[in-house]
């Protein structure tokens, strides 16, 4: 399995996929100042300044509002510690709520969740949207009172949640 930034990587029979953040998700939450994990070919631009697998932006500084969408597999969590050092951003994970990284980096340090409506589709590199929807749920967690006020005031079916 090649492991990489660029969304959701996975092996799948030998082969590894990238998950792309749906465009409109990037549009009601944006604008964004960096995604650190965005895809080597991303068709529509996550946020002003994009790291991909090629720059390691676990390596390269933070800055500003954060837009995350990490690999999903063990590093996620590498990932979700980071954001939440940082503490200005959202993150989109799965729903994992019983994980020691879900303890650990979103109920003890996220200001809101948002427990989205039903299974997304991500979409691949070309921009086509997968027709299978990604298999588990997922939730959008704000770090920050800016980000938990983009999710109060977006129109993403969901539930919103705020952690104290």
């Amino acid at each position: 399995m090649t492991k990489g930034i660029g969304g959701h990587h996975r092996g799948h029979h030998g082969r590894t996929n990238e998950w792309l953040t749906p465009p409109e998700i990037i549009e009601d939450l944006g604008p964004f100042d960096l995604d650190p994990c965005a895809s080597v070919n991303q068709p529509w631009p996550t946020a002003h300044l994009q790291y991909t697998v090629d720059d390691n932006g676990l390596a390269k500084p933070w800055h500003g509002r954060v837009w995350l969408n990490p690999p999903y597999g063990p590093e996620t969590s590498i990932w979700l510690a980071r954001l939440s050092k940082h503490g200005n951003g959202i993150a989109l994970i799965f729903a994992r709520t019983e994980t020691e990284m879900f303890h650990n980096h979103v109920w003890k340090t996220a200001h809101a969740v948002l427990f989205l409506k039903g299974r997304l589709h991500f979409h691949h590199p070309d921009g086509s949207r997968s027709p299978a929807n990604a298999g588990a749920p997922s939730v959008l967690v704000a770090y920050g009172p800016k980000n938990v006020h983009a999710l109060q005031n977006s129109s993403i079916q969901g539930q919103l949640l705020h952690l104290p």
